[in-house]
């Protein structure tokens, strides 16, 4: 213990990351318990320390984030103090500013995270400073959960029933009742200043018809999911036209919510008569566990294949072809109906995620990587783990991932998961008179029923710019060149 632990007006500095939420925060628990004044700050670093946004998207969820904190800790007496720039400098000054003798925070699993945070526990360290981190952000820690023979799990299903059998987790943590503010504050940034929110062009404006980001609204959705939505959930969560799923992902990627906290509100429902509902959901929360558990043990899981065979893949798509994709022009209502809902939303529905991905790489042919970014920078829940792991797994690249010859055709995929074209007429407008029989194909209806739909091909919605059955066969010749290397 240094000399300041024993004067009691001495603070300890809590620095939040993406865990910007009261409950279960045990950093923060943690703090409280010290008898300690508390400095709570959020330091948005350099892009590359993996703390910050993932792309513009997230960045207008993080100001809307950072407000609900905010007002969150005002109301316990405390100020949040907003730094920018290098965590090492930022902390080092308030520490000088406020005499804070401990730093807290919870622990982080991606790569640039933990090469940030070691280096400077290290340095705090040496320093005489206390330094406490915590677990929370996951339900095991990705470095404990090992094989019979002592590796990391390379397959989802083994990886589930072992992290099944490992027990519960901690039970969640309610928020502190009250929080002791320290005498004096240091300077901190305005949160407008660092201008987060999207302006150029301004698409973000239609993010909050579906979305309120903070603690509060996660916890307020997670009951509504556990108390309407949770039935069902097993064959509803693939239709994208029904609210079916918890639409939890963007709470969690910025830790307004612990999984824990979700864990606990399932567990007395798995014994009931929704009990197949209920673990279906869980699995969906442990993809995302399971895909930290692939970036902390493989650091360039958003890069490099995991399947090297992979690297000579002769990726052809063209510049003209991705630009279509990525604004929903391709001429496939249920691909172009996801990139549309991702551009107003920031979100697209998972069913439709694996088909506008595969239609991506394998219709296209365009690398992996590409969509990767471009979802990086559109999603609101963008997630380092979960984007990576998922882009590898439809590539075919990835750890137990869908096998490359496995292309889903967009057509049939829109005809049995939107039959009657809900999903596509509520971001495809241009489409909306359009016959149900047709409305996943338009290419193929006759004249007279697209004239009395007010629909003309490549004028008001485009044609198809491959042809589905032709690019089919063109990438599994492709993957014949590749799939037998060494």
């Amino acid at each position: 213990m240094t000399a300041n632990a024993t004067n009691l007006d001495s603070p300890v500095l809590l620095w939040f990351r993406k865990d910007l939420r009261l409950d279960d925060n045990l950093a923060l628990n943690a703090a409280v318990a010290s008898g300690h004044p508390v400095v709570a700050v959020y330091i948005l670093e350099p892009k590359d320390s993996g703390n910050g946004p993932q792309g513009a998207a997230q960045g207008w969820w993080l100001h809307h984030s950072l407000e609900a904190l905010s007002r969150s800790l005002d109301a316990k007496g405390v100020r949040l103090i907003l730094r920018r720039g290098d965590a090492k400098t930022e902390l080092t000054s308030i520490i000088d500013e406020t005499g804070a003798y401990m730093v807290l925070w919870n622990r982080r699993y991606d790569p640039a995270g933990i090469a940030v945070d070691t280096a400077l526990k290290a340095n705090l360290t040496e320093r005489g400073l206390e330094v406490h981190t915590f677990a929370g952000q996951l339900l095991h820690e990705p470095s404990k959960l090992k094989t019979g023979s002592g590796t990391h799990y390379k397959v989802y299903t083994p990886f589930w029933r072992a992290l099944e059998a490992s027990g519960e987790p901690s039970e969640p943590l309610d928020p502190p009742d009250n929080i002791h503010p320290p005498r004096s504050y240091p300077h901190s940034d305005t949160l407008s200043d660092w201008a987060l929110l999207p302006t150029k062009p301004n698409w973000a404006r239609t993010f909050s018809e579906i979305w309120e980001p903070g603690e509060q609204a996660a916890l307020q959705k997670l009951e509504d999911f556990i108390d309407k939505n949770v039935q069902d959930y097993k064959t509803r969560r693939d239709i994208p036209s029904v609210d079916g799923t918890s639409r939890m992902s963007p709470h969690l990627a910025m830790g307004e919510i612990s999984p824990a906290r979700i864990w606990y509100a399932t567990r007395g429902l798995v014994t009931d008569s929704d009990s197949a509902d209920v673990i279906t959901y869980r699995k969906e929360l442990v993809w995302r566990e399971f895909s930290y558990h692939l970036l902390f043990h493989n650091p360039t899981l958003p890069s490099v294949n995991l399947n090297r065979k992979f690297d000579t893949f002769p990726w052809s798509g063209s510049d003209a072809e991705f630009t279509a994709w990525c604004h929903g022009r391709t001429g496939y209502p249920i691909v172009d109906a996801g990139m549309r809902q991702l551009w107003r939303h920031g979100y697209m529905h998972n069913r439709v995620r694996m088909i506008t991905a595969s239609f991506l790489i394998k219709d296209l042919l365009i690398d992996w990587r590409r969509g990767l970014d471009w979802f990086a920078d559109t999603l609101v829940d963008a997630d380092p783990a979960s984007n990576a792991a998922s882009w590898q797994w439809v590539a075919g690249s990835g750890a137990d991932a869908s096998p490359f010859f496995r292309v889903f055709n967009p057509i049939l995929q829109g005809e049995k998961f939107d039959p009657d074209g809900t999903y596509v007429k509520t971001f495809i407008p241009e489409l909306a008179n359009l016959d149900a029989k047709y409305v996943h194909r338009p290419f193929e209806a006759p004249a007279s029923v697209l004239t009395k739909a007010g629909v003309t091909l490549s004028t008001t919605y485009p044609a198809p710019i491959v042809n589905h059955s032709m690019a089919r066969d063109r990438a599994l010749d492709v993957f014949k060149t590749i799939k037998d290397a060494v």
